[in-house]
């Protein structure tokens, strides 16, 4: 063994290696080192393992290690410096690469947007899966691994990472349709309050996960249109359903986006008939203060020949005179009111 095997046994985490798992047929994953992992690499046969590493980009020397150990396709070195980060699985030099974006769900909010990307590729007998920021759909498959669930393929775990994905994405949904439903019953009920904010958030996130979460459908189709020929029917067929209950979640998520919408032109139809109401009413005062404003500045300038001066009734005239222009201002505001 050479020198670099015996650090990486004396360190697992010396290249960026944070957790392995070696699977037996028939038998649940058990814990392996980068040195170990490599062993089973090198070992010939057909006895049905396979392995799972799991690293971290984070560090330095995990690229590098991999190009020198793992002899992983070039595809899968480039999709790590690539800038479009779409979620995609697609069939490349006898490998599967997948690109999945993950959230990194917050339960102290109503829903996240921080978005991470994990970078996989699967092969007959190793699935390697490499990450910067820790992500919630990892880590419930290592739960799911150290219980005891048994993997016959490394392509069933890709499925079942998938699946946790869905479930994150499941819970996002129903934690956002909760506060969505509670503006809408405080819209019914005619009390609502500043929630035009949190909706316009929500829906922002929301268009955002649906952008970088939702599968390309074209290398999907070619995938399951020609399989690597390591690929198990019975794989392809758990694939296919994975991917399909996926698309069912990012449904509701376009669903949960355009019902957002629709709150929020209802809230802004609410806000501007407020405003309209409003604003008919500094017009209907307006005009009703016309007539007196109008005549008591006629009869306010200080000139000669004011009528009435001298009239012991000019008073009330007066108070007649603005009285009756006022009602009939008032029935003309009224009547312009009915017409809306």
């Amino acid at each position: 063994m050479n020198h670099s095997l015996d650090l990486s046994h004396r360190d697992p985490d010396l290249f960026g290696l944070l957790y392995g798992f070696r699977f037996l047929p028939g038998e649940k994953g058990r814990e392996v080192d980068s040195a170990t992992a490599l062993r089973c690499l090198q070992e010939d046969g057909d006895s049905g393992e396979f392995l799972w590493l799991h690293l971290n980009l984070a560090h330095a020397a995990c690229e590098r290690w991999m190009k020198s150990h793992l002899q992983l396709p070039e595809e899968f070195f480039e999709a790590l410096h690539e800038g479009s980060r779409s979620t995609r699985i697609e069939h490349v030099d006898s490998a599967l690469l997948a690109v999945v974006n993950d959230v990194v769900f917050n339960l102290s909010s109503m829903v996240s947007s921080d978005v991470s990307t994990l970078w996989v590729c699967v092969r007959s007998k190793l699935i390697v899966s490499a990450r910067l920021q820790p992500l919630h759909s990892v880590d419930k498959l290592r739960s799911s691994v150290k219980a005891g669930e048994r993997f016959r393929s490394p392509s069933e775990l890709l499925v079942h990472l998938l699946r946790d994905q869905g479930e994150v994405l499941t819970q996002i949904v129903r934690k956002t349709s909760m506060s969505v439903d509670q503006v809408e019953d405080e819209l019914l009920s005619s009390r609502l309050s500043t929630n035009r904010a949190e909706l316009g958030a929500n829906r922002r996130v929301l268009v955002r996960l649906q952008r970088l979460l939702a599968l390309e459908p074209g290398s999907l189709l070619r995938l399951l249109n020609r399989p690597p020929p390591w690929l198990q029917k019975e794989d392809v067929k758990e694939l296919r359903k994975s991917t399909e209950e996926f698309a069912l979640i990012i449904n509701d998520l376009t669903a949960l986006g355009e019902r957002i919408k629709l709150l929020q032109e209802e809230i802004a139809a609410n806000l501007n008939e407020q405003s309209n109401r409003t604003l008919f009413t500094l017009t209907v005062v307006t005009v009703l203060a016309l007539p007196i404003n109008i005549i008591a500045g006629f009869f306010g300038m200080n000139v000669g020949g004011v009528p009435l001066a001298t009239d012991p009734e000019g008073f009330w005239i007066l108070v007649a005179l603005v009285a009756t222009f006022t009602v009939i201002a008032g029935r003309w505001a009224f009547r312009k009111r009915g017409d809306y």
